[in-house]
């Protein structure tokens, strides 16, 4: 009986070895989509061309397919594999197997048209911030008591939004990206620095698919902020708490990403990773909380909803404010969100600030402010609509809203006028930073479509004309320079190869702004108090708000 029955031993042994190759191959397929996911983007929210969440294809699809031929690699850990999670990857694409893609679906073979293939969109890790390698691209320098940020390069990435499919590199560029002549982007590709795909862009009038992949290096300048620096109020395993000083934003957006609080705190504080528990104007200063965790977070913003934080303001205000406590409900409509002006209208949103005074020097007043709700700049417009705008407030101070400056929300023009008007006073003052605005940015809706109103002032119209003809000048003298670099780079000298602060393309190296003074950076509004369950922070009263503060 068992001499016949060793005859099946190596036959059962062959069985299990054979049963263990599936089980591994299996295995490791099944754990690189995980894998995968462990590598970070490296594309931050904070760009102007901002990388949307997509997902990479059907769950429920074959799980035997195979990459794409030709498709892109990674250029770095940023950027994750272009496969579907799950996915077995082949040894190499010689040996893929060629697998159907489904019943009643038939696979377009590349060699049978020559087109050009579109590797599929990459995930985005939820939840990546900041790391090290972001706060080494630069390095900062104080100057004036201002804080200002070396020029560094910067890649710009985004996929191929629904509105630029079908049409070429060129319309998208010179529509919708305008704060450069076309002469840049053309000279830009002759640098290898538009990339689609991971591959260079060798032509201009590529037309563009769903799903591409762009990305364009650009050297990037960053306005100055104050020097004065960012304090920490308190910090325990939950939150940090900070105290921010005016001009500096919250986190990157527009032309800001390292002079913002946020990489402040990373660069010198070592504070990474945190989730912002609610926001300041970039002008207002005071206290700002920061959460740790994600848990932490999402608790603190649920008591938000339930309305039990307690938010106090100071600012100081023109004119004789009334004695008596004040309550303003007029309700607040956004005018722009890209420019960012807002003002009351009764198709706005319900709003309720209380408003106290504490002093009055007999040419303006300090006031104590309580937002029951949290609309964008609630307390800037029902102070300009009760008459006693914040005293140096760049915009609802502005005699752009007419003579009686917006009091009693009466405005004598339609918004257009008024947008016009506010981007034409700040065009003139080389402070578009007010309005997070840049010059690329203005549509010509907001400029040289019509005459400015009256109501700027013949010394405005005279500022602005200046202003516009210096603008001019850089602009056309911009497709000349790039041109010469063009025809002859080996002309460019080692030093400005070597050092980033200087780029050959970069019109912003050849124009000379001039700085804002650090007073010119502060605005009259501060946030002394916030207050929830468990906590309260406080955060010292400003210089302007003291008793004895005198005015310039």
């Amino acid at each position: 009986m068992w001499p016949g029955g060793c005859r099946w031993l190596p036959v059962l042994l062959q069985g299990y070895l054979n049963l263990g190759r599936l089980t591994s191959a299996r295995t490791w397929g099944s754990c690189w989509g995980p894998m995968a996911e462990t590598f970070s983007i490296g594309a931050e929210a904070a760009s102007g061309l901002r990388a949307p969440v997509q997902q990479n294809g059907d769950a429920g699809g074959d799980a035997r397919g195979e990459r794409t031929s030709g498709s892109p690699k990674p250029v770095d850990a940023g950027v994750e594999p272009p496969q579907e999670v799950g996915k077995q990857t082949p040894v190499s694409e010689e040996q893929a197997p060629v697998a159907p893609s489904g019943p009643g679906k038939r696979k377009k073979r590349r060699d049978a048209t020559r087109e050009r293939v579109v590797p599929p969109p990459k995930k985005r890790r939820a939840g990546v911030s900041f790391s090290d390698e972001h706060f080494a691209e630069t390095s900062y320098y104080f100057e004036g008591g201002l804080r200002k940020v070396r020029p560094y390069y910067f890649d710009f990435r985004t996929y191929c939004k629904g509105r630029w499919v079908g049409h070429s590199l060129l319309h998208v560029f010179s529509t919708e990206f305008r704060a450069q002549p076309l002469a840049y982007y053309e000279a830009a590709v002759r640098e290898g620095r538009l990339h689609l795909n991971e591959e260079p862009v060798q032509d201009l009038s590529i037309v563009l698919k769903d799903n591409d992949f762009l990305r364009n290096r650009v050297h990037r300048h960053e306005p100055p902020v104050t020097a004065e620096p960012v304090r920490l109020l308190a910090e325990n395993e939950d939150v940090v708490v900070v105290d921010k000083p005016s001009s500096i934003p919250v986190h990157p957006c527009g032309r800001f990403r390292h002079n913002t609080v946020i990489f402040i705190l990373g660069k010198e504080h070592q504070l990474k990773e945190l989730h912002p528990l609610h926001r300041l104007d970039r002008l207002t200063s005071g206290v700002l909380m920061f959460a740790k965790t994600a848990a932490v977070s999402e608790r603190i913003h649920e008591q938000v909803r339930d309305r039990q934080l307690e938010k106090e303001y100071v600012c100081r205000v023109e004119g004789e404010f009334p004695a008596e406590e004040v309550t303003c409900k007029e309700p607040i409509l956004v005018v722009s969100y890209k420019v960012g002006v807002c003002r009351v209208d009764a198709r706005g949103k319900p709003c309720e600030t209380v408003f106290q005074r504490l002093s009055y020097n007999g040419h303006s007043s300090v006031v104590r402010c309580r937002p029951l709700t949290g609309r964008t700049h609630q307390i800037r417009v029902h102070l300009q609509f009760l008459g006693h705008p914040i005293l140096n407030d760049p915009i609802y101070n502005s005699v752009a809203w007419g003579p009686s400056r917006g009091r009693g929300g009466h405005i004598p023009k339609t918004d257009e006028e008024l947008l016009r008007d506010l981007v034409a006073e700040h065009q003139a003052k080389q402070s578009l930073d007010v309005l997070d605005l840049c010059e690329g940015d203005l549509s010509p809706g907001l400029i040289g479509s019509t005459a400015p109103s009256s109501e700027l002032g013949k010394d405005h119209l005279g500022e602005l004309a200046a202003s516009a003809q210096k603008m001019d000048g850089a602009v056309e003298a911009a497709p000349q320079v790039l041109d010469t670099m063009a025809l002859a780079p080996e002309k460019a000298t080692e030093t400005d190869v070597v050092n980033q602060e200087i780029d050959p393309l970069c019109e912003e190296c050849r124009l000379v702004r001039q700085d804002p003074l650090p007073q010119d950076l502060v605005m009259f509004l501060h946030a002394l108090r916030y207050k929830g369950p468990g906590f309260e922070y406080f955060s010292p009263m400003p210089a302007w708000a003291q008793d004895d503060w005198q005015e310039d």
